[in-house]
């Protein structure tokens, strides 16, 4: 019975999280924290911290990727099973109604007044997250150096995975060579999946669908416009798609909450119809799952070595300077007017002042601020 409580509160958490988590994974991964760290104490900040830097290392979409991890944490196996598929369930739903609308109308219905005041929201809850993690994260003044470092190299344009896996590497070299020359280095590999597409591009079944997805889900590093380079190459060159479906595709995924890849619902269902949406949404998120169910007993091992302990410190320091490279990025392209910067105002006073008040109703109220002061 403990066991079925444990699970039917993991499908609770993130089946709300996966109606309500706009604004990207750095948005997500804050919304998360504060449910499983803050409120619910499933895990401590420390591991929450050594699974995110983890996370940030394998392909997929990171912050479906936690939902997974924080499951497996409450529920086991099951758990991770349970958390990822109901983070992802709402966003699939609706990308698949919107994908439905597209093919029976040939255009979207309008949510931009919404959207508009859910970005400015999430922005404050992105700071509370780095704010804290952060402190978790900045154990001496060497990581904070690194943290600075890592944060320039993303500002400047370096991919965010080569900037963690540069720092990683950095940090825990000059850590174990501070410290002593003791130790062993056990590594993890994430395994890449081989090109399973076949040379034929006639007679496009579902399996192919899935197969294709299956090759990008297994590859995939970097955020949605990573995720548009990936599929214009796998589709549009070769005709199955069109460049302005595509891109109607990715501001679908987009502009709904939860996971940006459940784009490939949208895309499965204008190639294949139903069972075209199931093979895409199944293809591109498995990999992530059996990629977690790996890594996720490695965390605890990787900690408690010390060479591999540096490494994830280092990583977790260059997480956190990510998103906070996100945010300035995403500040510049939000904060563009006194509507946007007022959501960002209230929402951070909401968010500072009234701290047991629920992410959720921070985004909702932004989303109805935001469509108030758009009818002005």
């Amino acid at each position: 019975m403990k066991h079925q409580s444990r699970l039917s509160e993991v499908a609770r958490v993130f089946f709300k999280l996966g109606c309500v988590a706009f604004g990207g994974p750095a948005a997500h991964i804050a919304m998360m924290e504060h449910e499983i760290v803050d409120k619910r104490k499933w895990i401590d900040r420390q591991h929450f911290l050594d699974l995110m830097g983890a996370t940030n290392l394998i392909p997929g979409p990171n912050s479906t990727e936690m939902t997974m991890h924080c499951g497996h944490e409450r529920a086991g196996v099951p758990g991770l099973f349970v958390a990822g598929i109901c983070f992802i369930f709402p966003a699939v739903v609706i990308t698949g109604v919107f994908a439905w609308l597209y093919e029976s109308y040939g255009s979207l219905p309008s949510v931009s007044p919404f959207i508009f005041g859910i970005k400015p929201a999430v922005l404050a809850i992105i700071v509370a997250a780095i704010l804290k993690l952060g402190k978790k994260a900045l154990k001496n003044w060497e990581l904070g150096f690194l943290g600075i470092l890592v944060l320039m190299a993303s500002l400047l344009g370096v991919n965010e995975i080569l900037a963690l896996l540069v720092g990683g590497v950095l940090g825990a070299l000059y850590f174990y060579l501070k410290t002593s020359f003791s130790g062993s280095l056990k590594s993890f590999l994430p395994f890449l999946m081989v090109n399973f597409t076949g040379t034929s591009d006639s007679g496009l079944t579902s399996l192919k669908v899935f197969w294709v997805f299956a090759k990008v889900g297994a590859v995939l590093y970097g955020s949605g416009y990573v995720l548009f380079a990936y599929l214009d190459a796998e589709l549009v060159t070769r005709g199955w798609l069109t460049r302005q479906e595509l891109i109607d595709a990715v501001a679908v995924g987009q502009f709904t909450p939860g996971p940006v890849l459940s784009t490939a619902t949208f895309i499965g269902y204008q190639l294949s119809g139903f069972w075209g949406a199931v093979a895409a949404t199944l293809g591109i998120f498995l990999p992530s799952f059996l990629f977690v169910l790996v890594l996720n007993p490695l965390v605890p091992k990787m900690r408690k070595s010390r060479l591999l302990g540096y490494f994830l410190d280092s990583v977790n320091i260059a997480a956190v300077a990510v998103m906070v490279a996100v945010l300035f990025k995403m500040g510049a392209d939000t904060l563009i007017g006194w509507r946007s910067i007022l959501i960002a105002v209230v929402s951070l006073v909401i968010t500072f002042g009234f701290k047991k008040i629920n992410a959720m109703w921070t985004v909702i109220g932004g989303s109805l601020l935001g469509y108030l002061l758009n009818l002005i």
